[in-house]
């Protein structure tokens, strides 16, 4: 009796994660770039290392594309800066908080 009610306990337990988890994963997010508007000077890197070559600046005030927020530090952005369109990586620190 007491295994039998052990397993069913276990396999509710089972069910309600699983369920916890679709219900998480079925959030509308939007793969699109989304327009920010930069509050700093910053800089476009070509990866997200300390040793990573510098794309171009980014003057405060500055609309970027954010592509993908892809780290805690960093968010993948597009800029376009003299006609040419770059994608790298910024700090998030660029950007308000939503």
């Amino acid at each position: 009796m007491n295994r039998t009610l052990l397993l069913f306990f276990s396999l509710l337990g089972l069910a309600a994660c699983t369920a916890a988890k679709e219900n998480t994963s079925s959030t509308n997010t939007s793969k699109t770039p989304v327009a920010h508007n930069t509050i700093v000077d910053c800089v476009l890197y070509d990866g997200m290392t300390k040793e990573s070559t510098q794309l171009t600046s980014v003057g405060s005030g500055v609309e970027v594309q954010v592509t993908d927020t892809v780290d805690v530090y960093f968010v993948k952005a597009r800029v376009t800066k003299d006609g040419k369109t770059m994608n790298g990586y910024m700090y998030r620190t660029c950007f308000p908080q939503r």
